[in-house]
């Protein structure tokens, strides 16, 4: 079999990205209809400058599917912190995967899991036999780092990235991309909204890792560490189990896309009409 480039895109990363890039200004670049578009429109411009810059062969486009995961089971205040999204965004959530399937690409998302763990499922699947790159504006993604699997993460300014490979990861870094889980496990994840281990930052966090390696290594050696860190580490034991379990990704979701299916290909008369539709037609220049 010949070896594919595979996108495995995080479509809520780009589209709320490219809402607030826009609507800063107010600009909500409204359709006939009165729905906002910019978030549509910024998403698609952030996609179309990806694919051309990584020419990948295959292309599949994840989402969340609503605030309640399992995750949320886990632990009640998990993103609690997250007000609700603007209402100028709301509409443009389908719209976006309305859009996606004019492309003919797949839209995947599944009730009680994040779009995290619907790309660490695929990657996995597709890494077998072929490369995958993730693009995505999230950092947890570097956990999934491995021989096949790279990210992408988007920087300010359209067109630009930092791709991380397993090749330049710990130069990058300086932890392997499995210590990422317990680097959360130990610092929690405040955009996320859960603690780890009160006291401790990224920095102690990161030293702790690169002299013990694993939260499990840290613990079977806890009497030996600064007197300071112990007690934080043993009063917040349960916080710093839970914290590793939110923070990793599951790669065992049941889904599956069949690549021919992902084929970067599209009907540029389907996909002009769908712009034409919102209303976002200057966009049609940049189809190849």
């Amino acid at each position: 079999m010949q070896q594919q480039s595979i996108l495995l895109v995080d479509g809520m990363a780009l589209l709320f990205r490219g809402f607030f890039a826009t609507s800063y200004r107010g600009n909500f670049m409204r359709n006939e209809n009165g729905v906002p578009t910019n978030g549509i429109y910024q998403f698609l411009r952030y996609l179309l400058d990806a694919v051309d810059k990584f020419q990948p062969t295959h292309v599949v486009c994840c989402w969340d599917m609503g605030s309640k995961t399992f995750r949320t089971t886990m632990y009640e205040d998990y993103k609690g912190n997250r007000s609700a999204p603007p209402k100028e965004l709301v509409p443009q959530f389908d719209l976006a995967k309305e859009v996606v399937d004019a492309f003919e690409m797949p839209n995947v998302g599944l009730d009680n899991f994040e779009a995290d763990d619907c790309i660490g499922t695929l990657a996995k699947q597709y890494s077998n036999e072929h490369q995958v790159l993730i693009l995505t504006g999230d950092q947890d993604i570097l956990q999934l780092v491995e021989p096949g699997i790279s990210v992408a993460i988007m920087r300010k300014g359209q067109g630009n990235y930092e791709v991380f490979t397993e090749e330049n990861f710990y130069e990058k870094k300086g932890l392997y991309p499995k210590q990422i889980i317990d680097l959360k496990g130990l610092m929690g994840d405040t955009s996320d909204n859960y603690p780890g281990v009160k006291g401790i930052g990224e920095k102690t966090a990161l030293k702790l890792l690169q002299e013990h390696e694993t939260i499990d290594g840290l613990l079977e050696n806890v009497d030996q560490l600064p007197k300071g860190v112990q007690s934080k580490i043993k009063a917040n034991l349960d916080m710093l189990h839970l914290s590793r379990k939110l923070a990793e990704i599951r790669c065992d979701v049941p889904i599956t896309v069949n690549l021919e299916q992902a084929t970067w290909t599209y009907n540029r008369e389907k996909v002009s009409q769908k712009f034409a539709d919102l209303q976002i037609n200057n966009l049609t220049k940049v189809l190849s």
